[in-house]
């Protein structure tokens, strides 16, 4: 309940989150058919870089600012869209800025003033439903929607020390309830044994099709430093893989400072 990701917000963590979500709702919605979208650690959905909580940590400089000031090609499509919506968005307002008519999302948000926020930000959009509860509880009481195809983002603030094993269970859970859909949780990367823990669990979940995009700036070698981060997706849709070795290849060599950083895409899980 302590965390607020507006100290956060545009981080090389939230640009690499972001461009691979569009990447999956761009391929996700190559089929017409009508999309479910559930983000389940929403935030406020949008955040002022220029002042508040934003400008203590600074950390967008490193991030969305370099890549507003140079933007490889890869991220283009990124780029372009934060450039288009004004604010940064987060996850939320991203969504909702590809939707479809006949696309649909919930966003769950348990901090009560974020929450509030939230509400305001989509109210009367048809479209969105906003739902001030815990994450981890919504993923089994909102799962399955009525639509056949979808995504669930899930993306914990990693305060808690069981977030990994929470999230876990959680993949497991909806993946039980929605198997058709895309699952896509992110991870932060300090050091690597407690990636390599959940992704072990995810190899004997007994789920297929799943692979791991990383990205690292820097030797993961220290763990109070956030070094860099995954993507677990259960499910990628066509060409991902490809697609994501791409953009993070291009991300991490403009984010990184030194010679260190680099990315790599792991089927953890065969078809």
């Amino acid at each position: 309940m302590n965390y607020r990701h507006a100290f956060h917000a545009g981080n090389f963590g939230d640009c690499m989150k972001h461009a691979l979500l569009i990447a999956l709702l761009d391929a996700l919605q190559k089929k017409p058919g009508g999309l479910f979208v559930l983000d389940t650690h929403a935030g406020i959905g949008q955040y002022d870089l220029d002042q508040g909580p934003a400008t203590r940590t600074g950390e967008w400089r490193a991030g969305i600012g370099r890549l507003l000031d140079y933007a490889p090609l890869e991220m283009d499509r990124y780029v372009g869209l934060i450039r288009e919506l004004g604010l940064y968005p987060g996850s939320p307002r991203i969504i909702r800025a590809l939707l479809r008519p006949q696309d649909r999302m919930a966003c769950c948000e348990l901090h009560p003033e974020d929450a509030v926020t939230l509400r305001r930000l989509f109210a009367r959009d048809p479209q969105v439903a906003v739902h001030a509860r815990d994450a981890w509880e919504a993923i089994g009481a909102l799962l399955p929607p009525k639509e056949k195809r979808g995504l669930v983002l899930i993306d914990p603030p990693f305060e808690a020390p069981d977030d990994f094993a929470q999230m876990a269970q959680a993949l497991q859970r909806g993946h039980a309830r929605a198997r058709n859909f895309v699952f896509a949780a992110w991870y932060p990367i300090k050091h690597r044994a407690p990636v390599r823990e959940f992704q072990t669990q995810m190899k004997q979940s007994g789920i297929r099709d799943i692979i791991a995009a990383d990205m690292w700036l820097r030797p993961t070698l220290d763990a109070s430093r956030l070094n860099g981060c995954g993507l677990l997706v259960i499910n990628p849709p066509f060409g991902f893989a490809e697609a994501a070795q791409a953009m993070l290849t291009a991300l991490s060599l403009t984010l990184a400072d030194g010679p260190d950083g680099g990315c790599e895409i792991t089927r953890l899980v065969d078809e």
